[in-house]
């Protein structure tokens, strides 16, 4: 992405700025030195200009040690005013006990007599040295040097301090002198910078002129455009690096038109592939993934780029990417979910240079989702036929065997066998018509014969028949006793079914609900219409149906409780041969059943309600 670069980003500016940032450095450096030099100067020179001749502090040390007082301190007050130095604000004597004995200032003279507090004027008396210091006076804001010199007694041999000369003198006039001077250092420099600023930007400009013809050119060679070239200004180091920048263009231009070139073929061929096709970098990151491949992922290429081969195939828990490049097995993965059955066959092999280095994996997936669920469906059939069949034939076998040997001439036992073997081969038979069925189902061609009916007249019927039943075994005491309860709509529903197939479906579930019904249950058989559809009940009261079994009890050879359906001859296909009836018919099917409290069928067909007027005047055509 090429943004525009602000100027204060720019290396044109970064050289200037460091080039300024180098000479305001000097020169506040040179500047510290040069201000700090001509202070001490000026100071020193100043100091000089106010130190009183010799002859001024014999004279004053004289009257000290005179011992007319009055007097003394009158020749010093004459002393004091002779002196003519305007640099100076003030001069005060003070003998040797530290009592002012005179001073310059003609308007502060109240103060002679009184004894000093000046800390410096002491230490020159009791030390007999010379003390001097700047201050600042906080109520005019100026600056003073004052300096306190001790008096020597010269007329004696041992030269006993007399007293002190204490001088006080304005620094304004001299920090003034300096600030004067440095601002003009100031300005020279704030010059100098402007110019060393403007001198260093013309330098970098000319510096940076190639690079950035070189960054443009590099810019368009991203872009694909290998058409520029950079001007070689010189034969220096960017010369170089110019003449580098214009052969790179042209063998990146070659390099590009052959990758190319390579990139559209594979892309055609991974466009048109039936298989998914997965290339991943050495670390297992995918990096080409095809359309297909994409579908059966349920994924977009922009989603799954960059991200790990065993997080986008969902293998991370059982194969590590070592494993993949050391062993490249073909593993079967199962991405199957809730409302999608997916079984890949995926195939692993190594992206290597000739020099062997390995630097990814290539993956092929191929769905054999159907050709699982055909194998496995297959096999199931076959098992469960088997199954099925293979217990009437063992009995059939165990009789026949039985009235080979002799039974047959039994009167007592040969009739039982026979009648075993009958009812073994009633039930094969009943098995293999409902497999034809279904068979005639799955291939499309059992065909349906639709009229319209009255179905509370053929769904009470059907029940009628169940009640005959039930009146002819309740001759027999061993027989399960139950009854049927009827909750039917008293509106006539009119619906175009197979009366047949229909018929079939319900004893289906009649006789389930008296297989699986307690003795002395009640059967309920309901009829309603609701919007467009009419709903038609089954209840038992027998031990229902574990939750877990509910999705598979129209699943062909399924069965609950698979010793007593057995037992009491069910083939396993009853109600798959209902599912699909009442597909064809364009209704549903479905069970609700709660473990221990019995179960409820039900089937819901599609319904138009017509006006009654219009089958009355049928009715009455009729007649």
């Amino acid at each position: 992405m090429n943004s525009k670069i602000k100027f204060f980003q720019s290396i044109h500016f970064k050289i200037a700025l460091v080039f300024a940032l180098m000479l305001i450095l000097t020169l506040e450096v040179v500047g510290a030195v040069f201000v700090r030099q001509l202070e001490r100067q000026n100071l020193s020179t100043f100091k000089q200009q106010i130190e009183l001749p010799s002859y001024v502090d014999n004279s004053l040390s004289e009257q000290l040690v005179r011992t007319n007082t009055k007097s003394a301190n009158k020749q010093i007050s004459q002393i004091l005013s002779d002196v003519n130095n305007s640099n100076i604000t003030e001069i005060r004597v003070f003998d040797s006990k530290g009592v002012i004995r005179g001073t310059s200032n003609v308007n502060n003279q109240s103060i002679v007599g009184e004894k000093t507090t000046d800390e410096n004027v002491k230490n020159a008396i009791y030390n007999n040295r010379s003390y001097n210091q700047n201050v600042y006076d906080d109520s005019n804001n100026t600056r003073y040097y004052v300096s306190a010199v001790p008096l020597l007694n010269t007329s004696s041999s041992n030269n006993n301090v007399v007293g002190v000369l204490y001088i006080k003198a304005n620094l304004e006039s001299v920090y003034a002198n300096i600030n004067s001077i440095t601002l003009i250092y100031l300005s020279a420099a704030l010059v100098a910078i402007i110019l060393g600023l403007f001198m260093a930007i013309v330098i970098s400009r000319a510096i940076t002129r190639p690079i950035d013809e070189m960054k443009k050119q590099t810019i368009r060679i991203a872009r694909g455009d290998f058409s520029g070239q950079v001007h070689v200004y010189g034969n220096d180091e960017l010369g170089q690096l110019a003449g580098a920048v214009n052969n790179l263009s042209v063998r990146v231009e070659e390099a590009q038109d052959s990758t190319e070139a390579e990139r559209r073929r594979l892309d055609g061929v991974l466009t048109h592939m039936s298989d998914g096709v997965l290339a991943t970098d050495r670390r297992g990151n995918v990096t080409i993934i095809n359309e297909t491949a994409a579908d059966l992922l349920s994924t977009t290429p922009d989603e799954v780029r960059s991200k790990s081969i065993l997080d986008v195939l969902d293998i991370r828990k059982d194969y590590t990417i070592r494993e993949l490049l050391d062993n490249q097995d073909e593993v079967i993965i199962d991405l199957s979910s809730g409302n999608r059955e997916l079984i890949l066959h995926a195939y692993f092999s190594l992206i290597q240079r000739e020099s062997g280095f390995i630097s990814g994996l290539v993956c092929v997936l191929h769905d054999i989702t159907e050709q699982q669920k055909v194998d496995r469906d297959r096999k199931q059939f076959v098992s469960n036929v088997s199954h099925e069949l293979r217990t009437p034939l063992t009995s059939v076998r165990s009789y026949v065997e039985a009235l080979t040997d002799g039974a047959w001439e039994d009167p007592d036992v040969a009739p039982g066998f026979l009648k075993v073997v009958q009812d073994e081969t009633d039930r094969m038979i009943r098995m293999i018509n409902d497999l034809l069925s279904l068979s005639r189902m799955d291939s499309g061609t059992s065909k349906l014969d639709l009229e319209y009916v009255n179905l509370n007249e053929l769904f009470n019927y059907i029940l009628n028949r169940f009640d005959m039943i039930l009146k002819n075994e309740n001759e027999d005491e061993s027989s399960k006793k139950y009854s049927i309860d009827r909750v039917f709509t008293k509106k006539d529903l009119w619906v175009e079914v197979d009366t047949d197939k229909f018929t079939q479906v319900v004893d289906n579930l009649m006789n389930n609900a008296v297989k699986y019904s307690p003795d002395g249950g009640v059967i309920t058989a309901r009829l309603l219409e609701t919007h467009n559809h009419v709903i038609l009940s089954i209840s038992d009261q027998g031990l229902g149906i574990p939750r877990a079994d509910i999705p598979h009890v129209f699943d062909r050879f399924f069965r609950v409780d698979k010793a007593r359906s057995r037992k009491q001859g069910g083939t396993g296909l009853g109600l798959a041969i209902s599912k699909e009836v009442i597909n064809m018919l364009g209704g549903q099917i479905w069970v609700d059943s709660v473990e221990g409290r019995g179960s409820t069928f039900y089937i819901s067909l599609p319904y138009v309600p017509y006006e009654g007027d219009e089958w009355d005047d049928d009715s009455q055509n009729s007649k």
